[in-house]
């Protein structure tokens, strides 16, 4: 079973979203991809896809394939300058790809499908003692550039490392913008490295969105909120985003209406020849001293009418349910599909693979696509695989105002 909304390869296995940029009306999607099999391997391709919005993307040829010095093509993100589009790209060689490079790579025409190599712009500071380094995110600043790379140190030190650039093509080492030590547990366990650490400025605050990994373990998303000045985070607040086994490597992008928002990396969706998937985009605000992600509205532009008996006639769709206490249940073809228990400011989500407790504030969201499932609210974002049997959907609340909506 395939999600209808939710992109999924053609074939192969698929893990972080990336680069994803509006141009002419339409977004531009990059993602990791292995091509050989349903399983990760070292040697990611960037995909392609494009579409109207994120919800209904048609993939494209392999954008940027190992080769060329390169074992391994691994996040990075796409810089759109007027005319001017690159993609900076982590760079990785076997057996050693713990340590990446940043590499620059061009399209050879207006699509977008293919693009060719450049040099090699960013590398490891020396001077630091790193296990691993990967992952550019490239903001604009002032009248020139600032880059962010994710980086673990031997002692156990997640760090966000930052560059800058007047150009794009010559960069310079400007030190440690943001670091803390695994050992720290409190108000949240933010990991040995940072994956993909974003930073930018939202509603007055700084905020740095990254994945927290150590060990070879992928955890959950995570954030920090502060103030950026002179190439420094000084952070104030950290928070989990993130629960459940399956969000990770969220991609911070600008949507078509200029807000910023995020896709995460489905883990655990799959099906014949084909793993992996990508979420609903969620648009984000910072309200009550939290970062709040938000199904972006592009979700309800595919709703179809309210069902006031709770029925949809196929397996997708887009549920709200406000409440204090109470539970709400999903079934399909008779069999439970997910139970949502509230109270105590928290939920409790129970699907086929067990249960998991979560934060909870304001209404609580559902949106499910097939095999796809992902709750929010104000507290944070769920998600998990499901396995609806057929003969549509249906929804009941013991309590609380529940909207059910179908997705087309």
């Amino acid at each position: 079973m395939r999600p209808a909304l939710h992109f999924t390869p053609a074939s192969g296995w698929i893990n972080d979203p990336h680069g994803i940029t509006v141009r002419d009306g339409r977004y531009e999607a990059f993602f990791q991809h292995v091509t050989s099999g349903t399983t990760w391997a070292p040697e990611c391709h960037w995909g392609h896809a494009t579409g109207p919005d994120l919800l209904t993307l048609r993939e494209g040829p392999v954008a940027i394939a190992p080769g060329d010095g390169d074992d391994g093509i691994w996040t990075g993100c796409v810089v759109h300058d007027g005319d001017d589009a690159r993609a900076f790209y982590t760079a990785t060689s076997v057996p050693d790809f713990g340590i990446g490079r940043v590499r620059v790579a061009r399209p050879t025409d207006a699509s977008w499908n293919e693009w060719t190599k450049g040099g090699v712009v960013v590398e490891a500071p020396a001077e630091l003692d790193l296990i691993a380094f990967r992952d550019p995110f490239i903001r604009r600043e002032g009248d020139g550039w600032r880059m962010f790379v994710g980086a673990a140190g031997r002692d156990g030190t997640a760090h966000a490392l930052t560059y800058t650039s007047p150009d794009l093509d010559s960069w310079q080492y400007d030190g440690v913008a943001l670091q803390r030590h695994s050992d720290e547990r409190e108000p949240v366990w933010m990991g040995a490295l940072w994956e993909c650490p974003q930073i930018f400025e939202l509603d007055g605050r700084a905020a740095m969105v990254s994945s927290i990994w150590d060990d070879d373990v992928l955890h959950y998303a995570a954030y920090a909120l502060g103030s950026f000045a002179d190439g420094r985070f000084i952070a104030d607040h950290w928070e989990r985003l993130t629960w459940g086994d399956s969000l990770y490597a969220p991609s911070l992008f600008t949507d078509a209406d200029g807000m910023p928002a995020l896709t995460f990396w489905l883990r655990g969706i799959q099906g014949d020849g084909w793993a992996g998937a990508h979420s609903v985009p969620y648009r984000l605000s910072i309200e009550n001293g939290r970062l709040v992600a938000r199904p972006h509205p592009d979700v309800a532009a595919h709703r179809t009418a309210v069902r006031p008996d709770g029925r949809v006639d196929g397996l997708a769709a887009d549920i709200e349910w406000a409440c204090l206490e109470g539970t709400l249940t999903m079934a399909s073809g008779g069999d439970l599909v997910v139970a949502i228990a509230r109270g105590g400011g928290g939920v409790i989500v129970t699907t086929g693979a067990g249960e998991t407790s979560l934060p909870a504030a304001g209404v609580v969201r559902l949106i499910v696509d097939g095999p796809v499932l992902e709750v929010s609210s104000d507290a944070g974002v769920f998600a998990a695989a499901v396995e609806p049997r057929g003969g549509g959907l249906e929804v009941s609340a013991t309590a609380g105002e529940v909207l059910v909506y179908g997705l087309a």
